[in-house]
């Protein structure tokens, strides 16, 4: 009886240690974008599947599904949809996920990131993991930083290289009420549609303009539905999340959890350097096109950073006064 009980114990034990089975694991798991593989949001997205499906030997399949074709090409569902478990995985905007997640509001703030190194500075300090934090605790378990790129504003009508030259303009802008009273601050007559409808409304000069970063322009070809001015005003950048639905993650083991995590860290930094190093080639592109490039002095550039400042009085505390200081703080001493 003695050895049964003692055998039984070794067992127990045994299975105690052993990792979740893979055979518990789904066939497939879905990753949602907005972007396809022809942009750089894309290619983080591909990058991390390829790494994942590398670093696992093949026993983590990840399928990734563009376009927010999962959410019916509404992206600001698309943290919802994680949360409930009805989506995976996901490498999404800090700007789409910001209706459920209000201190990813922060990187719209019109002009708090002046420059690249500005960006890392409030993404790999405090900031950066206050709002990883706040993530979390909305149930999606945040594992990596992407890049979108700073966003650019272009038009079809004019020259644009002072805040007036907005003045009843109708830009097609995102699904979120920052962006509505940045371009209202400025002037403009905002417009909000999801990108599905927004090359038809540039075709059809429903809108007169839109922001969006280079890559974005350049690939999707806005110049050939009459974008023909372009302003480098850099006014917003926007981050990207790898992230996975808290309930599947949950379900893998620590060693793959670790996998994923790595997997997503490394393909983050891989797309952010590149997309990074492509900036100016993309840019040289454009204007061979025949697409107008201003650039604001810094002049120029402080009078639109003062226009906006009502912006940062009616959203600062909803974000959280704290986080905004210190993202604040942390542009102010980066190196």
């Amino acid at each position: 009886m003695l050895k049964r009980r003692t055998f039984m114990a070794a067992a127990a034990a045994c299975m105690l240690m052993t990792p979740v089975a893979h055979a518990e694991y789904k066939a497939e798991y879905t990753v949602s974008t907005v972007l396809p593989s022809a942009f750089p949001w894309g290619q983080a997205a591909d990058k991390w599947v390829e790494l994942v499906k590398e670093r696992s030997a093949g026993r983590i399949n990840m399928k990734i599904y563009s376009n927010a074709q999962l959410v019916s090409g509404d992206q600001t569902k698309e943290f919802s949809a994680m949360r409930s478990g009805l989506i995976d995985m996901a490498v999404g905007s800090t700007i789409n996920w910001s209706p459920q997640v209000s201190e990813l509001n922060l990187f719209s703030l019109p002009f708090l990131m002046p420059d690249h190194t500005a960006i890392d500075a409030i993404t790999q300090g405090e900031a950066g993991k206050a709002v990883f934090a706040a993530i979390e605790k909305r149930g999606v378990t945040p594992l990596a930083w992407g890049e979108n790129g700073f966003r650019q504003l272009s038009n079809s009508k004019l020259k644009i290289d002072k805040p007036a030259d907005l003045e009843g303009l109708k830009i097609r802008v995102v699904g979120s009420p920052l962006f509505q009273d940045t371009f209202t601050a400025l002037g403009a007559n905002p417009t909000q549609m999801s990108w599905a409808d927004a090359k038809p409304a540039l075709t059809t000069g429903a809108v007169d303009g839109q922001e969006n970063p280079i890559s974005v322009f350049d690939v999707a070809r806005i110049d050939q539905v009459g974008q023909t001015h372009l302003t480098r005003w850099g006014y917003m950048a926007d981050p990207l999340v790898f992230a996975v639905s808290t309930r599947v993650w949950r379900q893998f083991s620590p060693e793959d959890q670790q996998l994923l995590k790595q997997a997503a860290i490394d393909a983050g930094k891989w797309e952010i350097e590149k997309s990074r190093a492509e900036l100016d080639a993309t840019l040289a592109k454009i204007k061979e096109r025949g697409v107008e490039v201003t650039e604001l002095t810094p002049e120029q550039h402080a009078a639109f950073v003062d226009a906006t400042q009502s912006v940062y009085e009616k959203w600062a505390p909803r974000i959280g006064e704290e986080l905004v200081k210190q993202a604040q703080d942390a542009v102010a001493n980066r190196k």
